[in-house]
């Protein structure tokens, strides 16, 4: 469940940053791409840490991290491709 929950944070944050950083928007659908990639890493990131999964279950902290670490790390692999792309571009 703690995958699902940063999966589906990290795409609403792939485009939320998206939107805010106009430079870096890609259009929704590869930010929803690059944020589902970014989340699920943030999300296993946590858990390996202990932090997003403390103690497996579905209580409202745990929750919130969670959808904190797939926000934030799908925001951080949409502004890599965005660099990227813009880089490539030059």
């Amino acid at each position: 469940m703690e995958l699902i929950i940063g999966l589906l944070s990290g795409a609403v944050g792939g485009n939320v940053v998206g939107k805010i950083l106009g430079q870096l928007d890609q259009g929704t659908l590869i930010n929803s791409i690059s944020g589902v990639v970014g989340g699920g890493l943030g999300a296993t990131i946590l858990g390996g840490l202990g932090a997003g999964a403390a103690g497996g279950g579905l209580d409202i902290a745990s929750i919130i991290s969670q959808v904190a670490g797939g926000g934030v790390g799908g925001g951080v692999v949409l502004a890599i491709v965005g660099i990227v792309k813009n880089m490539m571009e030059k």
